[in-house]
């Protein structure tokens, strides 16, 4: 028994030593590199403000701003399903992502206005601002959905030109379709090339429940998208956030109805004075 505790107080020793002495890669401040992030799923977070800030970053309504470096990162998923009779209401069910970590949008810009009544107006214009996400439901059912927030005009509330921890924006924003028109089907149908219907169901193409999947159509909607803030550091004029974004989820082409897909997590932006 003395022996087994010598053992257990050695094993102890030696691994604290080992977790004093090791230390992750980009401790001591220099950049990652390429090997140091593969594999990892770093390269899919978001930049953070380490400090707890709370500051504020006046905009004078003369000047010209706007949001650079912006990047979105997901981190819950929900998927809003019809309840199981007419008296139970749609609720949103809890999804697992199946996609690899490639979820968050990054390097997004565009402009930022103070408008005549103080409010502020961002304009999304560029960057990397979709990712093809699916999503498993307890069920075992998959849903894939195009995460964006392309062409999104989102406002600030309130009359005051001024960004701080209480600011929120809120707007909607194009969802362009998860498939291309050039993509084709397993049987080689398509919009833009391909098959028109099935070989095998050339009668029965037009007039019963197989059209949605024989006439493909390139189905678009809508998203809508809040972005509070939580952070901000004017020194640095970082700013970041949490967001709550619903968008509908892939049709297949139109072939099934797009279901409403609720994202959840955290923002990180630039405020640059053009």
């Amino acid at each position: 028994m003395r022996f087994r505790a010598l053992i257990a107080a050695l094993l102890a020793i030696c691994l604290g030593v080992l977790t004093a002495c090791s230390s992750d890669p980009g401790d001591n401040g220099a950049p990652l590199t390429y090997e140091e992030i593969r594999n990892t799923g770093l390269a899919n977070n978001c930049p953070s403000i380490t400090s707890v800030s709370r500051g504020s970053i006046t905009l004078n309504p003369g000047a010209e701003y706007s949001i650079s470096s912006l990047c979105l990162q997901p981190e819950q998923y929900f998927v809003k399903e019809e309840g199981l009779n007419k008296r139970k209401e749609a609720e949103f069910i809890k999804g697992r992502v199946l996609t690899r970590k490639t979820s968050s949008l990054d390097q997004i810009e565009g402009p930022l206005q103070v408008q005549a009544d103080g409010s502020l107006k961002f304009t999304e214009t560029d960057g990397f601002d979709f990712q093809a996400i699916t999503v498993l439901l307890p069920g075992g059912e998959e849903v894939p959905f195009l995460f964006t927030i392309k062409k999104l005009i989102a406002t600030s509330q309130g009359n005051d030109p001024v960004i701080n921890a209480s600011t929120d924006f809120e707007g909607d924003f194009f969802v362009p379709s998860y498939r291309g028109a050039t993509f084709l089907d397993p049987k080689g149908r398509g919009i833009a090339s391909g098959y028109d219907n099935a070989v095998a169901l050339p009668a029965q193409a037009d007039n019963d429940e197989l059209e949605k999947e024989n006439i493909k159509s390139y189905d678009q909607g809508e998203g809508h998208i809040s972005l509070q803030i939580t952070k901000v550091e004017p020194d640095t004029s970082e700013i970041e956030g949490t967001f709550i974004s619903v968008q509908p989820s892939d049709t297949d082409l139109g072939s099934k109805e797009a279901l409403d897909v609720k994202i959840i997590g955290s923002f990180y932006g630039l405020i640059d004075e053009a």
